[in-house]
């Protein structure tokens, strides 16, 4: 069984009889009646998305999903092409079904990614928590504030903006949090 806490990006549940795969997170609310996540998910039968507004006590059946160790081969326009590593089979996945995770990988990345398939059909991925990019746009630096509580937006290599903390300039890389797209660190490689 599955919380609304354990839902992600990628995560496949089943919600009223239908298997759906969390897309986006659209963040959290809280109200009289307790809180609630707000979700972008797709149908795995229907490939119909929407927005679905779930309270934090709700408990569901997870759905099996399979999985082969891919490369991000290339992108075509909106579609993102990934090669399995053992059998050479190219596995074609539109932007939107990739979620949040589109602005944490490109080709160029030698990333291994986890694509997941149900009833033998693509319908996501799972990254790996930590994922190093570049910052390829951001306001100066300010000297002296390494304390880190205070952010600032930057743009990354990938074309997603991101909170960074004051003291991190253009061009430094570093490591983002894949699960929220939080600022953990500069990039030690």
């Amino acid at each position: 069984m599955l919380m609304t806490s354990q839902l992600k990006v990628g995560t496949a549940f089943m919600y009223e009889g239908n298997p759906l795969i969390v897309q986006k997170m659209l963040g959290q609310r809280s109200g009289r009646a307790g809180m609630v996540t707000n979700l972008r998910v797709k149908n795995l039968v229907t490939n119909s998305t929407m927005d679905l507004g779930i309270d934090a006590s709700e408990k569901f059946d997870e759905v099996d999903l399979d999985g082969h160790v891919t490369k991000l081969s290339f992108i075509d326009g909106e579609t993102f092409v990934f090669m399995d590593q053992e059998s050479y089979e190219q596995f074609e996945l539109p932007k939107e079904d990739l979620g949040d995770y589109a602005g944490y990988i490109t080709p160029d990345d030698d990333l291994e990614v986890k694509l997941t398939f149900y009833e033998g059909k693509p319908v996501g991925i799972d990254l790996p928590v930590r994922v190093s990019r570049t910052v390829t746009y951001c306001e100066p630096g300010i000297k002296g504030d390494t304390s880190g509580k205070s952010m600032k937006p930057a743009t990354l290599d990938t074309g997603i903006e991101v909170k960074v903390p004051l003291f991190i300039n253009t061009n430094e890389r570093i490591v983002i949090d894949t699960r929220d797209g939080s600022f953990l660190e500069r990039a030690k490689d």
